[in-house]
């Protein structure tokens, strides 16, 4: 099918860069993006994100809808609104030339063009608004008018009538509209030419699910054949523009997307093969698996359609070798071909990466292939291990195979998409918050196998967005795998129906199949599968009854700060290691000031310097953990960063009083490992503190946890707690609503509990997506409305709204002096590099920016400093946008009326400034 002029003429981009003038025809970039939709959709894809798009067609017909969608994404630009755009360089020789190319090509009256509500009709839009006007389905529309991002709210029936001129230059001449009809009509019946289509009436309806896929596809699509240069020295080209003295007569498009392709597809497809589980924990880890890990793993094989499974079991049980082990049964079973670990935090999404990226050099090996990972945290950068990896345009120059690497193009929005991922728990709760392009992480989240690890670890408020995830995630049947040593039974309840809601929709309760009770098992350890709509829960493990049980002595201290750090003193009189783990950093820095100087003293908490906080866990680790060289005396002090993922050992544990489930995980880090211990620490001892009296736990606690779950832990904590028998059934008597009344004077509290609980969902949910809608026809208009527009832009702030986060600052600490600037170890900034100067950051206390219009407040007085001290901040890649707050030769300034302090030993602390 030939072309005409009038095609051939229309532009789809163009750039002026120092005096060389460069455009791309539109046909050439509409044939690129179908190019390369097709190859995504034949290569890229998972079997299982294929398989839910051909859920209603065949592989032929969904792929003649995905080149379609290509090749017709960018009809609107074929419109007088668009081709009369000014180029962002403002040249106006380079707009003249190509209006002047139109005009020899049959458009008139274009010269001076000027169309006052041209913003009315942007090119997505008006593409949808001409799909339409041609017979389109609205549902495929839909996912035309949305490519930018975010959908119309509703179909543009209005756009042709209302905005005429946008479309055709003029709103009631025959003769000047003709070329733009006939153009428009000319390029549409050429989209469904290649795409098989006789006429308009064959384009199929969609479901909701498979559209949010087709748009996070076709916007990967249209980002690739956008993309110039894979790397920023541009040495490496996609799908550059040409100049302007050529055609898209010049161009082999062959050529152009064979080169394209070697440069980007620089990693291999995973390809999940079945488990041999006689020999699978010795292969990877090297040791023989313990009878839960055993039998979790056989069960696990045995699932047919498999959507979710819970694994409860204990702490240093093993449960990250299952859920490695699980993700490869699961890919295997589904299709599936990548993975993602959530955690709570950043520094357990480091230790993690280290076990996976582990993990997947096992894989790659097996494969001979070289598999893409990515870190998703904001500080990913800086993570030593993440670093050292080869990037994969490397690898392949070198000819290496068996590789775990990096790939630059996965960066921003488009990390998600790199196959093999692991980051903080927001990057999966994200995908329920209304935000510009989400279509892409759903994307990236649809073809792989998800872990959760820690979900014990999120409160009410990230529950709602975790439910919402768990909610697409089954409309995707993606496999999941939730781990926990602590999980309420409603909580694991939750997260069950969360997922059959979204794989089955409002009928869930009917095909639901599960054993009377199933909803109150108490059993631990216990692994719940979630096979199509059955549950099947494996409580019995005729070895686990074997395994070794510790018995704690709990004891409540109501003791003044000085008196527990006497208290401590004296335990450790014969040696022995003291963890000591309260709910403040303010508290943990009060009670570390009272540690005698003669003793060895370890603080771990949120308020030190990046790079410290990080060389003091790895410290911590050598210190006591795993194998470790033990001290003879120390005391460690710090917040709930230690309960959290690190594999370390106390010989006495004392902690603030917090939820049951958080004492546990706590007491979890006690008489870990086999050590020698002194003789007076034989028995495990964890000392409660924080109980001021009947019902009162200081303001700092309640503040954290609220009094309503300190009350119950209080009232069910025993005298002696048996590890892990005791787990599962104190975690339920604490969380189980049934039992208050047994709680003397909890009425009040559990009322204040309550009505938070409901606040914090309502909350959440104001801008969350609506639940999946799995009729053929539902469309995505209107599905990101009412979001929060400063989210688009700044990744920190939309991690903070789905964890309901106090918005604070995160600042560069400097110490400057007379003698110049220094970091605060004792460097100079003239002599380390930026990346290094980029690592010293630290988050502000929310107290110095509480309050209205206090951030705006803040960030104007740091930028003011940072602007008179280190303008030339701005010029560089790694500390641009960067905020410095320069302190004294003692480590102290003031800021807004507050004194902030840094210290090795404490960290950041603050003091209101008389």
């Amino acid at each position: 099918m030939e072309l005409s002029k009038q095609a051939s003429a229309l532009w789809a981009k163009k750039r002026s860069e120092d005096g060389r003038q460069h455009w791309l025809p539109l046909i050439i970039h509409l044939l690129d993006t179908k190019k390369t939709i097709n190859w995504l959709f034949n290569n890229w894809l998972s079997r299982s994100q294929k398989r839910l798009l051909m859920s209603s067609f065949s592989e032929k017909e969904i792929q003649n809808l995905v080149k379609f969608l290509g090749f017709s994404h960018d009809l609107g630009k074929a419109t007088a609104a668009f081709q009369s755009k000014k180029s962002y360089e403002h040249d106006d020789s380079l707009d003249l030339d190509l209006r002047q190319r139109l005009l020899r090509s049959g458009f008139t009256q274009i010269e001076d063009l000027y169309l006052a509500s041209a913003k009315e009709s942007p090119h997505a839009l008006a593409g949808e608004a001409l799909l339409e006007d041609f017979g389109g389905p609205a549902s495929i529309g839909a996912i035309i008018g949305g490519h930018h991002g975010k959908p119309a709210t509703e179909a543009p029936d209005e756009q042709l009538d209302v905005y005429s001129a946008n479309f055709w230059q003029s709103d009631n001449d025959p003769m000047i509209q003709a070329p733009w009809k006939n153009v428009q009509r000319e390029l549409f019946e050429y989209g469904l030419a290649i795409s098989e289509y006789q006429d308009a009436k064959d384009i199929p309806e969609v479901t909701q699910p498979q559209a949010v896929i087709l748009e996070g596809l076709l916007i990967m699509a249209d980002w690739l054949a956008s993309s110039e240069y894979l790397d920023f020295q541009q040495t490496k080209p996609l799908f550059p523009l040409i100049s302007l003295d050529q055609s898209c007569h010049d161009i082999s498009l062959k050529e152009r997307f064979r080169s394209a392709l070697e440069n980007w597809s620089v990693d291999d497809e995973w390809e999940p093969s079945r488990v041999e589980l006689d020999t699978a924990y010795e292969a990877r880890w090297k040791f023989k698996p313990r009878s839960v890990q055993r039998i979790m793993s056989q069960e696990i094989s045995k699932a047919i359609d498999p959507g979710m499974v819970i694994i409860e079991a204990p702490m240093g049980i093993g449960k990250t070798e299952i859920a490695l082990l699980a993700a490869e049964q699961l890919a295997y079973i589904t299709g599936s071909d990548g993975l993602f670990m959530g955690l709570p935090t950043q520094a357990t999404s480091d230790a993690m990466f280290n076990r996976v990226s582990e993990w997947l050099a096992f894989l790659a090996k097996i494969q001979s292939g070289n598999f893409v990972i990515k870190l998703m945290h904001s500080k990913a950068q800086f993570n030593q291990k993440y670093r050292e990896l080869p990037n994969a345009s490397g690898v392949y120059d070198e000819y290496k195979s068996g590789e775990v690497v990096i790939n630059g193009w996965f960066s921003g929005k488009k990390s998600i998409l790199a196959k093999f991922t692991v980051g903080t728990i927001d990057n999966l709760l994200l995908m329920g918050l209304k935000q510009k392009h989400l279509f892409l992480r759903h994307l990236g989240f649809s073809g792989k196998v998800v872990v959760v690890d820690e979900v014990h670890a999120y409160d009410a408020y990230m529950n709602q967005y975790l439910y919402k995830a768990l909610e697409w995630l089954g409309a995707y049947h993606v496999p999941v795998i939730i781990l926990s040593a602590t999980l309420p039974k409603a909580k694991r309840n939750e997260l069950l129906t969360s997922y059959l809601k979204g794989k089955y929709g409002k009928t869930y309760k009917k095909q639901l199949k599960a054993p009377e009770g199933w909803s109150d098992v108490q059993a631990y350890p216990l692994l719940s599968v979630l096979d199509g709509p059955e549950i099947h829960q494996i409580t019995s493990f005729p070895d686990a009854g074997k395994q070794a049980t510790t018995s704690l002595q709990v004891q409540r201290l109501q003791l003044l700060d000085e008196e527990v750090i006497s208290h401590v003193v004296d335990k450790l009189q014969s040696g022995g290691i003291a963890g000591v783990i309260v709910n403040t950093v303010k508290r943990a820095q009060a009670l570390a000031q009272l540690v005698p100087t003669d003793i060895q003293l370890m603080v771990l908490h949120s308020a030190f310097l990046a790079p410290y906080r990080s060389v003091q866990e790895t410290r911590l680790q050598n210190a006591i953990g795993k194998k470790a060289h033990r001290p003879a005396k120390m005391i460690v002090i710090g917040t709930q960063v230690l309960e959290q993922s690190l594999d370390i050992d106390f010989d006495v544990l004392y902690t603030d009083i917090a939820p049951m489930d958080l004492i546990l995980q706590r007491a979890g880090r006690l008489h870990r490992h086999q050590v020698e211990r002194p003789q007076a620490l034989q028995v495990p001892q964890v000392f409660v503190m924080g109980i001021e009296g009947p019902n009162a736990y200081g303001d700092g606690n309640e503040s954290v946890y609220g009094k309503y779950l300190l009350m119950k832990t209080d009232h069910f904590l025993k005298a002696e707690i048996i590890l892990p028998t005791d787990i599962s059934p104190l975690v339920q008597l604490v969380y189980d609503p049934t039992n208050d009344c047994e709680v003397p004077d909890i009425t009040e509290a559990q009322n204040r509990f309550e009505t938070k609980l409901k606040r914090e969902e309502r909350k959440a949910h104001t801008f969350q997506i609506a639940s999946p809608k799995l009729k053929l026809g539902k469309t995505i208009h209107g599905w990101l409305d009412r979001n929060q527009g400063n989210l688009d832009q700044n990744e920190q702030r939309a991690s903070a709204a789905v964890r309901d986060i106090r918005e604070t600052l995160e600042v560069i600490l400097i110490r400057r002096t007379t003698e110049g600037n220094f970091l605060l170890d004792g460097r100079r900034m003239a002599d380390v590099a930026p990346q290094v100067v980029a690592q010293q950051t630290i988050r502000l206390p929310s107290v110095v920016t509480l309050g209205r219009g206090r951030l705006d407040q803040v960030i104007k007085a740091l930028e003011t400093v940072t602007n008179r001290y280190f303008l030339e901040w701005q010029d560089n890649i790694w500390l641009k946008g960067a905020l410095a707050l320069p302190m004294d030769e003692d480590l102290s300034t003031v800021l807004e009326g507050w004194r902030l302090t840094y210290s090795t030993s404490l960290g950041l602390t603050y003091a209101r400034e008389d």
